[in-house]
């Protein structure tokens, strides 16, 4: 009877002890499916077996739970979580795995609002880029044409610049001749009034002459009447003194003639000297004029030679302001060329965060908690 007992007890021992072979090594192959037979053992013995299919059991929901999370996470969604009332390490895997997931589920929703914004700034910024370049190419257009225009404006104003240097020489010029002719007009004055002086002596002159010639008659005449008294022996004298008295007349009617044409010419001098004063007065007033004429002329030519300075200086200044924008423009081709590289990636990433899926509520929890 007692070998009886001891035979089934060690039968009993045998098989339980291969049961818990058998389901150890179920679990060590990360097979917790298996289950034990627990109708095959009574009392103690089917007690552990009815404890290793509860430890089989719960560890196969626990891990069971955990691979649906993270064949959840692998597919893109992110609403699935662990759930359950277990304990020890069970309930910290729970914890763990579903705080894995909280915290996925807030970067991966950051990262999506981010990329959102992300993509409407790449847009706008590649949309700006565009009006940029366009205005860009505008004012590149409009600056090349008033370089070009700078250019002749330049041109121009150099050649007026010498222009106005040639008239200032030709205006100092006539300023030389116009005195020169001043001071010939001077002396044109001066020898008029030495003629008109010279003409009244000869007047003068003249009138002695006439006057010598008009005694002269009287003398003859009184010569005549004492030799017509004398009778025979004046006649000789008579005819003397009367030959005298005919020439006295005839230089009195020569001085007379001459007297006459003297003052008629003394007339015409004294007409030419006013005329020559009053051409000294103009010429004096011609040389004043051509002097203020050579000043302005020469305020104008500086003012020129400056003005050819200034527009050369804005000249360069539009030229370096054209080669400036230039540059500009090829910045902004870059930068745009940026904006849409960063637009197509912006794009990328909106793609491959969307493939997550989140609960409704967290993504408004998100946007509230980024804005």
């Amino acid at each position: 009877m007692i070998s009886q007992s001891i035979n089934d007890v060690r039968a009993s021992l045998l098989s339980i002890n291969g049961e818990i072979k058998r389901l150890a090594s179920a679990a060590a192959a990360g097979d917790f499916s298996a289950r034990g037979d627990e109708t095959a053992f009574e009392h103690d013995f089917r007690q552990i077996v009815v404890d290793l299919n509860h430890l089989m059991s719960t560890s196969d929901k626990s891990l069971g739970e955990v691979s649906q999370v993270l064949q959840a996470i692998a597919s893109g969604d992110l609403t699935t979580r662990m759930h359950g009332t277990s304990s020890g390490v069970f309930a910290r895997m729970r914890d763990d795995a579903n705080t894995t997931v909280d915290r996925l589920t807030d970067i991966v929703g950051r990262i999506q609002h981010s990329s959102s914004e992300i993509d409407t700034a790449a847009g706008e910024i590649a949309a700006g880029n565009q009006d940029l370049s366009r205005r860009t190419e505008l004012q590149a257009a409009n600056l090349e044409e008033t370089a070009a225009s700078m250019e002749e404006l330049t041109a121009t104003v150099k050649q007026n610049a010498e222009h106005a240097r040639q008239a200032n020489a030709l205006a100092r010029s006539a300023a030389g001749v116009a005195s020169q002719g001043g001071e010939v007009v001077s002396q044109v004055v001066g020898t008029m009034s030495g003629i008109e002086t010279s003409s009244k002596k000869i007047a003068e002159i003249i009138s002695v002459i006439d006057g010598i010639a008009f005694q002269t008659n009287i003398l003859a005449l009184n010569a005549a009447v004492e030799a017509a008294r004398a009778g025979e022996q004046g006649r000789g004298f008579a005819v003397v003194a009367s030959e005298v008295r005919t020439l006295a007349q005839r230089s009195s009617g020569a001085a007379k003639e001459i007297k006459g044409l003297i003052a008629a010419s003394v007339g015409k001098v004294a007409e030419g000297s006013a005329l020559v004063r009053k051409a000294g007065t103009t010429m004096t007033e011609i040389v004043a004029s051509v002097n203020r004429v050579t000043d302005i002329m020469g305020e104008i030519t500086a003012a020129s030679s400056e003005q050819s300075a200034g527009i050369e200086q804005v000249n360069q200044t539009v030229i370096q302001m054209d080669e400036t924008t230039q540059q500009n423009a090829a910045l902004v081709e870059e930068a745009m060329a940026a904006a849409r590289a960063m637009e197509k990636q912006s794009s990328t990433l909106t793609q491959l965060v969307s493939q997550f899926q989140l609960e409704p509520a967290t993504e408004q929890q998100l946007v509230r908690h980024v804005a």
